[in-house]
């Protein structure tokens, strides 16, 4: 199903950014483009190579006025923990949003309601909160 033109609904997300934890809102989002990067859950083989990817471009990203925020349905703290263990996630420095009450990965019709996790996916939201772009879903890999 393709969301395009759809407005993202109103949001508050506990979030982990810049080692501090932090609340995200769709008020966050406005004003400005955004991709949303799903993945099923943190400590996973994939999901660490995706992520240093986004971050690889991250720069490129913010200077056209986007910001990227990862997120999955594991909680803030395990944001942390994850960060805290890994190297490559270690290098991360958007905003990792926690979805455990899986809000967003509803919205955005990603949530594998059975696994309580999303599936992947990356979306583009314009400044005015619509989806500009459904970039590609695929089914988890864990």
């Amino acid at each position: 199903m393709s969301l395009i033109g759809k407005e993202i609904s109103d949001f508050t997300v506990q979030a982990f950014h810049k080692d501090e934890f932090c609340t995200v809102t769709k008020g966050n989002v406005l004003g400005k483009w955004a991709v949303f990067f799903f993945y099923p859950a943190d400590f996973t083989f994939v999901c660490p190579t995706e992520l240093e990817d986004l971050q690889d471009k991250y720069t490129e990203f913010q200077k056209l006025g986007c910001e990227i925020y990862a997120v999955s349905t594991d909680s803030h703290f395990v944001h942390k923990a994850w960060k805290d263990a890994s190297e490559r996630i270690r290098k991360i420095s958007y905003p990792m949003l926690a979805d455990p009450t899986h809000a967003l990965s509803l919205d955005f019709d990603v949530l594998i309601a059975a696994e309580g996790q999303a599936e992947r996916g990356t979306f583009v939201v314009n400044p005015e909160g619509k989806h500009s772009s459904d970039i590609e879903v695929f089914s988890p890999l864990v």
